[in-house]
C-alpha cells in the first residue's frame, strides 16, 4: 500500500510533473502512468479526490469494496480512504478524463472547510460512480478548467477565495445530480464505517469534552458493540488506520478548525479538546501536522 503523504506524492507515484500548486491540482488521467509494477495500485491519500473518467476497466476498490464504475462517470473520495485501481493498460485502451485534488489544509478558515464533509457522495454509503448527461459532463469540466486557470494564474490575496467557490458551485452541482440518481441507487453495507464517522462526529460535537475527557477506542468499540481489537482490526483492513488513528485524525481535524476560526488561546484549545495538559496537545499536532499549533495558526496570517 502506498501512503500517499501530500499531492507531490502522488504526482511522482503517477509519473507526473510537480504540480503547480501544493493544495490543489487538476491532472489529465490520460496521462496517469502509475510507477508501480504490479497490475494494481492501491493507496491510502490525506486529499479529497474528485474524478472524472471514461475507458475505466474494472472496479476501483474504495475501503476494499468494489465502486462501480461501469458506466458511470465521476466519484468522490474524502482523506484517509484506501483505494485500489488497475495501474497497467493495453496500447489504445488507457482510459481519459481528470483527476481534481483538494488538501483540507487549502479549506481551513473558510466555511467549505465545515461543509464538506455533508456532501454525502464523500462517505462510505455510496459506491456507485455519478452518472452525467453529456452536457452535464461538460458543464462539470469547465468547472474543473476554471479551478485550473485560476491556480496557474498569478496568485494574489483573492486567489483562494474564487477557488473554493468553483470547488463549491462543483460540489452543489454533484449533490443535484447525485439526488436524481439516489432515487435508484442500491446502499453498500458499510454500516460499521458509517458509525465510526457519526460516532467520532457525535463525540466531538460535544459541548462537554472538558468533563468528557479525549474518547478511547475502548469506549467507542463498547458503544458500536464489538470489542476494540475487533473493531482496531476491521478499520485497519477497511481504511489502512487503527481506531486510535482515526480518533486522533478527528482530535486534530476539530484542532485545526478552531485554531483558524477563533482567537482561542492553545492552552484553550486543548483544554476544550479533552487535554488535561496543553504540551500533550501540541505534542500530537506538532506530530500529525508537522507544525506546532502557533505556526499552524500563522500560517493563516
Amino acid at each position: 500500500m502506498h501512503q500517499i503523504k501530500s499531492i507531490s506524492d502522488y504526482h511522482r507515484l503517477a509519473g507526473l510533473p510537480k504540480p503547480e500548486h501544493p493544495l490543489i491540482s487538476l491532472v489529465d488521467y490520460s496521462q496517469v502512468n502509475y510507477q508501480t509494477e504490479g497490475e494494481e495500485v492501491t493507496m491510502v491519500s490525506p486529499y479529497y479526490s474528485i474524478a472524472m473518467k471514461h475507458g475505466v476497466q474494472g472496479k476501483m476498490r474504495y475501503g476494499h469494496q468494489p465502486y462501480d464504475f461501469d458506466e458511470g462517470l465521476m466519484s468522490f473520495v474524502s482523506p484517509g480512504q484506501v483505494i485500489s485501481v488497475k495501474s497497467k493498460y493495453e496500447p489504445g485502451t488507457r482510459p481519459t478524463g481528470w483527476l481534481l485534488f483538494i488538501h483540507p489544509d487549502f479549506l481551513w478558515n473558510t466555511p467549505l472547510a465545515r461543509k464538506i464533509r455533508q456532501y454525502q457522495f464523500f462517505g462510505y454509503q455510496v459506491n456507485e460512480a455519478l452518472f452525467l448527461s453529456d452536457k452535464e459532463e461538460q458543464s462539470m469540466i469547465r468547472i474543473m478548467k476554471s479551478i485550473e486557470e485560476e491556480y496557474h494564474s498569478n496568485i494574489d490575496q483573492f486567489s483562494q477565495n474564487i477557488i473554493i467557490s468553483q470547488v463549491e458551485v462543483l460540489l452543489n452541482y454533484a449533490d443535484r445530480f447525485y439526488q436524481r440518481q439516489f432515487i435508484t441507487r442500491k446502499i453498500s453495507n458499510h454500516a460499521v464505517l458509517t458509525k465510526v464517522e457519526d460516532w467520532l462526529s457525535n463525540y466531538f460535537g460535544k459541548s462537554d469534552l472538558v468533563k468528557e475527557g479525549l474518547p478511547s477506542v475502548q469506549e467507542m468499540a463498547t458503544d458500536l458493540n464489538m470489542s476494540a481489537n475487533y473493531l482496531s482490526s476491521l478499520l485497519k483492513v477497511q481504511t489502512g488506520q487503527s481506531a486510535q488513528q482515526l480518533i486522533q485524525n478527528k482530535l486534530i481535524e476539530k484542532a485545526k478548525e478552531r485554531l483558524s476560526t477563533t482567537e482561542l488561546s492553545v492552552s484553550e484549545i486543548a483544554y476544550e479538546l479533552g487535554f488535561e495538559h496543553s504540551q500533550s496537545f501540541s505534542r500530537l499536532f506538532r506530530k500529525k501536522v508537522k507544525l506546532s499549533p502557533s505556526e499552524f495558526r500563522q500560517s493563516f496570517n
